[in-house]
């Protein structure tokens, strides 16, 4: 893993384009964030976990928000995540897709074009709806998940992990 201007991107992680990238953001193993047809902002402390996408719709920015953990291979091709979010594993966000502050999207939820998640709501499902309001059990766990990966990525950019096949 490589610090690059205050943020950390793993060697297989392509970025592309109109992309920013905050401080103490990372970008893991297999992400891809692609900034060609529009702009892309990750916030602060952001992490994009291993093979998830960031693209958006022609014309229309992507705005990541602080403090956001976007889980294994989910597609992120909305227009806004709020701060302190989590988007889980294999969760797809579609076109202009809108997710409020202090929000998690369930593992494998899909959430159709156009939809607009309000601050502090669960969605869960296929297509996504909200079931309930977050609790302070999901807003700890996403500050640990933060935490974690903030440790993660400093452990990786100090060389503590060996990555095979890489001198």
């Amino acid at each position: 893993m490589r610090k690059i201007d205050g943020y950390y991107l793993a060697r297989t992680a392509v970025v592309t384009g109109d992309v920013t990238i905050a401080a103490d953001a990372s970008i893991w193993y297999g992400a891809v964030v692609r900034g060609d047809v529009a702009p892309v902002r990750i916030g602060a402390r952001t992490n994009v976990q291993d093979g998830a996408v960031l693209h958006c719709r022609t014309g229309v920015p992507l705005d990541v928000a602080d403090e956001v953990i976007i889980g294994h291979h989910a597609v992120v091709h909305g227009r806004r995540v709020g701060r302190r979010s989590l988007i889980g594993i294999r969760a797809t966000l579609l076109d202009d897709v809108e997710v409020g502050e202090h929000c998690l999207i369930a593992a494998g939820s899909l959430l159709v074009p156009g939809t607009t998640v309000p601050d502090g709501s669960v969605v869960m499902g296929s297509p996504g709806r909200v079931v309930r309001e977050i609790r302070d059990e999901d807003r700890a766990y996403i500050e640990h998940a933060v935490r974690t990966y903030l440790d993660l990525a400093a452990r990786y950019a100090a060389g503590e992990f060996r990555e095979c096949g890489v001198p």
